[in-house]
Order: C-alpha cells, then structure tokens, then sequence
C-alpha cells in the first residue's frame, strides 16, 4: 500500500482548541500526530486554561486574549463562555493570521475544534483551507441534533429528565440519555448545536472516533456530510509518544501505591471529571460506598470539586480512619498510566469520551455515571451497547458499595472485563498498517497536502 507522502515542513497547520480539558487533550495529540508526519505546528490558544509549552517542545503556542471575567469562568456557564470566546477572538485571530509572510499564508491550513467557530470563519474569509476535529461520539453529534429538532417539535424536555422512554429514531438512547449542556438556557445551547451540526465551509472533518466501534453511525454522518470525514481514533493510541496535555498538575505517587496491590483489584475513581462539582452529600454516599465495598480504590478529588471545598475538607469524619491503606485520594493522576497499571480492576468514569476511549484502550471495564452532556450518550454506549460498563443510577452508598463489588468480584464483572479486551484488541489492530484508522490517518495528511 502507498505510505502518505511525507510534507515539507515548511506547511504549517494552525490549531485552535476550545479551552476545555477534553477538547483540549485530542487537539494536542492530533498535533503531536501530525507533527510526526512533517508538519509545522502552531497553536492558538485562549488565556483561559493555556496548555503548557513545555510539554510540548516541537509545537509553537501563540495565547490570544478571549475577554473572560473571573466571573464568566466562576459561572460555569459553559455554552456562554464558548459564545463569548467565539465573539471575542475572531478579529485577533484575523490580525495574527495576517501578521504572516505571504509565503506563510500560502502554507497555512487551520484546524479547529467543531465549536470554536471563529477560526473557521477568519480561514474563510482569508481563503485558507480549514478542517473541523471532532472530540466527541459521533452517537453524541446525532443526538445533539436529535435534541434541538425534539425542543422544535414541542417535546417537554428537561435537563433533570429522568424518562426511560426510548427517543423516536434514535435507538439505544433514552430521554435521560440526551446530551443536555451544564448551566446554559436551551436557547444557547440549541443556537451553538446548530452552527457546529449546520452547513460548515471547512473542507473536511476529523474525528476522534473509530469504525469498530461506531461503523454505522459514521456511516451516516458520511452521508449526511458534504465533505469528507476521517476518523483516525483513538488518537491517545496513535500518539508517537506518551505526552501529557493536562491541566491540572499529576499525582504521580498514587502509581508506587497501585504497585502494592493486588491484581485487577482496584477501583480507579474518577467521576466528576475536569469540570463538575458535587454536594458535601454526594461525597459522603460515594465515600462510604466505597468503605463498605472493602475494595482497595484510588479516588481523584479534583481541588473544587466538591461544593464549599477547596479539596478534601468535607470528606465524612471517620472515612480515612476506616479506610486506611485501602484507599488513596489524589488532586489529579496520571489518567492512562493508571489505566494500564496491573492493579486496577475497573474504572469509575464520568464518562468523558478521551476518558471512555482511554479505558477500552487499557481494556478496563467500568462504572458508569455521568454528571451531563455528551457524557450521558457515551455512558449508554459503554453500558447497553458496548456491554462493557455498569450503569451508576444513583449516588447511594448501598448502590455503590454493589456496583463495585460486581464490577471487581463477580462473573457479572469478569465479562465485562472478557469484552472490553476483545475492544482493546480491536483498537490495537484498527491503528496498525493496513486498518482502517492508520489507512484513515495516511488519507488524511495526503488531503492536507493536496489543499
């Protein structure tokens, strides 16, 4: 088969991540990918949530001003902000494009995150090619879709839904599956769905996804797109090495703790992800639950992410006596070093989809409970379709406590944990020469190449 053709560096692509961990994280890694391929890479980013240089020696990092307050960032509204961002940035992204040599403009190729479309608009407007990367599911792209056109047609939908009706042509999701936005009106949200889902001008998509494991849906997005669509996932596995593109600072000694234990016994917890919060009550259920499991667990408490807290102050009285050296507690880890370590068992995940990706990938099956978003469609996937996850209904220590020990004791588990190994064996041949995400990736660069 022909190899991609390899690309002077002299081409440079121009990257714009929406500044949010998980849109941030595969933005990097597709960077680092293409960088291995012959590119020039430059990213633009928002002050808001810079990324670190210094994990990243060989990709330029150019911060542009994108007019957040303190309190716009405090609100949590996340839909606002990315409206703000997309208001604020356009013209300096504009000027700092054509700062450029002439021979320079020539080269440039942008690649933006599918929200941040103020990056779009100025290669438009400057007539440079453009791509759109997608981070999420391509199950999440159709029921963001489905969401709005259901709010059209007078449905009563609500983020609190809890109906376990079926959503009409949308199978496996249920209502409480829908991907509702944290903290926005739905107007805000319907208003973003449609600039990222509507006619785009970008000449291509990119996404983070694989066939093995969403063939037809891709299938439908190709014919519903206009433009070609190249799904090179997981891009965490196709890195050309392990780089770190967190926000947060990682807690390395959680791994010499992991090394004592034994093997496939520890639950990995990590579920309110980079952005949500929890209630002093919900810690307390999730802190006794996993007492009462008698399960060694290694628990992320991300520093204000629980409500009133600056890190672990709220924890129940009592709860680390009990525990002791069964439990260790970490501000942030080093999420897929974890992931392959020996000693974990199952992964209680927020259900992010780098976080779901990661799991299947290190073949870790997992609990599932997601806070909102697109987090509820892939926690769907994971538990009904994928058959590789437990659904987390409620934050009940008694539930909890049940869900861990079926996950990590029983044969209800060992499958689970059967399944999810026969996915990571599918990750590992899709990206190898001659399958469909490295075939995927090499068409991509050509594509790039050939604008």
């Amino acid at each position: 088969m022909n190899m991609a053709k390899q690309p002077e560096r002299s081409r440079r692509l121009v990257l714009v991540p929406c500044p949010f961990q998980g849109h941030i994280t595969p933005m990097l890694q597709l960077g680092t990918v293409l960088y291995s391929k012959g590119f020039s890479i430059t990213v633009v980013h928002t002050i808001y949530n810079s990324p670190n240089p210094k994990n990243h020696p060989d990709i330029i990092f150019v911060p542009i001003a994108d007019g957040l307050s303190d309190q716009d960032i405090r609100s949590w509204d996340l839909v606002g902000n990315v409206a703000a961002i997309n208001e604020n940035c356009k013209d300096i992204f504009q000027r700092f494009l054509q700062k450029l040599s002439p021979v320079e403009q020539e080269q440039v190729c942008i690649i933006c995150d599918e929200i941040m479309f103020f990056a779009e608009a100025v290669a438009d407007h400057l007539k440079l090619p453009s791509l759109i990367l997608r981070t999420t599911s391509a199950a999440t792209c159709l029921a963001r879709s489905a969401l709005v056109k259901l709010n059209e047609q007078g449905h009563d939908l609500s983020q609190g839904s809890v109906s376990r009706d079926l959503v009409p042509e949308l199978h496996p999701l249920r209502f409480k599956d829908l991907p509702f936005s944290l903290a926005a009106s739905f107007g805000k949200f319907a208003k973003v769905v449609n600039k990222g889902y509507g006619k785009r001008t970008s000449s291509a998509i990119i996404w983070n996804t694989m066939k093995c494991l969403e063939e037809l849906t891709l299938e439908q997005m190709q014919q519903r797109s206009e433009v070609p669509i190249f799904p090179i996932g997981p891009l965490h596995m196709i890195v050309p090495f392990n780089i770190s593109s967190s926000l947060i600072t990682e807690d390395r000694t959680c791994i010499s703790w992991l090394d004592k234990q034994p093997h496939k016994s520890v639950i990995y917890v990590s579920s309110s992800g980079s952005i949500a919060a929890l209630t002093e009550k919900e810690v307390a259920e999730i802190a006794w639950g996993l007492a009462n499991s008698n399960q060694p667990f290694l628990w992320v408490v991300r520093p204000g992410s629980i409500r009133g807290s600056d890190w672990i102050e709220l924890l129940p009285k009592g709860f680390q006596d009990s525990v002791g050296d069964k439990g260790f507690i970490v501000r942030w880890a080093p999420q897929r070093e974890v992931l392959a370590h020996p000693a974990v068992g199952g992964f209680w995940s927020h259900c992010g989809w780098n976080s779901t990706l990661e799991s299947i990938g290190e073949g870790v099956p997992m609990i599932c409970k997601p806070c909102f978003g697109d987090q509820r469609v892939n926690a769907r996937y994971a538990s009904y379709v994928w058959k590789i996850g437990l659904e987390l209904e409620e934050l009940e220590r008694g539930e909890i406590e049940r869900a861990v020990r079926r996950l990590i004791l029983e044969n209800e588990g060992n499958d689970m944990r059967e399944r999810v190994k026969e996915l990571k064996k599918k990750f590992q041949d899709r990206i190898r020469q001659g399958n469909s995400s490295y075939d995927s990736l090499n068409e991509l660069v050509n594509f790039i190449v050939s604008l």
